[in-house]
């Protein structure tokens, strides 16, 4: 087995004949290894992630996705902001969206999908984002994977936060909400100080239908029947992480943070990334018989080269 040194050493060869150019590379290249366990936050907090959130509703993603956003510096994305800012602001794809809204009718997932794709190609997502709500389906799923083919790109995570759904129903059914304000509690996580009452303005707290047990079952039926095929369909692409989220918030995120930063991923900038690639078992040709021939799973590392080493080529 080859280090990466080595085939980061064979790419700059591969990819350049200028002999200054390789010997800025190389002294990086060494320097981040001699310095590894010193500079691997750095690393980290450089490292782009695009991420994808999965998980029932109520299983606490959306909160680790925010922890997430805060801690790598890269935005947090839900379909529902996508909506109302395309809307607000009068786009061509916010304006199909509201045809379809005003009808009481769901978005279909081709237009969904353009404006997730239309969001995370702004400036701010350069360096990754979090999917929080998309995708629901396997096609919305199949239409990510399709347009960021296009962008030669692809998502580095998918990241599925597990509760079982007795759990799941405890925890919404214990839910308060404050109708006037908008302030949200829960009788044993984050109750009001004054039973009933909301902390910041003083009118009651109530149990919303969305978060009485019948509806919650009624959605984690949906969930179950649309979105639970998700963890099979990126768990195929290799890129599953799947986290217990019965544990406390903190201990969650430390989970999630940790599996992302394992991630097998080296990224320089200015030069390109390198990271390794899972090739499944497949059936081949002898080129010498012609015959079915078994080719074994392997792995083997893959490169993409940036624009700056692009342009420094040319």
């Amino acid at each position: 087995m080859y280090s990466w040194r080595y085939l980061e050493y064979r790419y700059l060869h591969l990819y350049t004949s200028d002999k200054l150019y390789i010997f800025k590379i190389k002294q990086i290249l060494y320097n981040r290894e001699s310095n590894k366990g010193m500079s691997s936050e750095s690393e980290e907090e450089n490292k782009e992630m695009k991420i994808i959130m999965l998980g029932a509703p109520g299983a606490g993603k959306g909160t680790q996705a925010k922890k997430i956003s805060d801690k790598y510096e890269i935005p947090h994305i839900s379909t529902g902001d996508i909506f109302r800012a395309n809307i607000k602001n009068g786009t061509e794809l916010g304006k199909k969206a509201k045809t379809y809204m005003d009808q009481g009718l769901l978005v279909p997932d081709e237009l969904t999908c353009d404006l997730v794709i239309d969001r995370i190609s702004k400036e701010d997502c350069k360096n990754g984002f979090i999917l929080d709500g998309f995708p629901r389906t396997i096609p919305q799923a199949e239409c990510l994977t399709e347009a960021l083919n296009e962008r030669n790109e692809k998502m580095d995570y998918a990241v599925n936060v597990d509760v079982p759904d007795e759990n799941i129903i405890s925890r919404m059914s214990g839910r308060r909400a404050c109708l006037n304000c908008g302030a949200t509690y829960h009788i044993v996580n984050i109750p009001t100080k004054k039973p009933g009452i909301c902390d910041r303005c003083g009118e009651p707290v109530v149990l919303r239908d969305d978060d009485k047990p019948e509806t919650v079952k009624k959605r984690l039926d949906v969930y179950h029947a649309q979105t639970k095929p998700l963890i099979d369909y990126y768990g195929d692409q290799g890129i599953l992480k799947t986290v217990d989220g019965t544990l406390p918030m903190e201990t969650v995120f430390d989970e999630i943070a940790k599996t992302l930063s394992e991630g097998g991923k080296v990224d320089i900038s200015g030069f390109g990334k390198f990271e390794i690639s899972e090739r499944p078992a497949r059936m081949g040709i002898n080129p010498a018989t012609k015959e079915p021939l078994e080719i074994a799973a392997s792995k083997a590392p893959k490169f993409k080269a940036a624009k700056a080493l692009k342009e420094a080529v040319k």
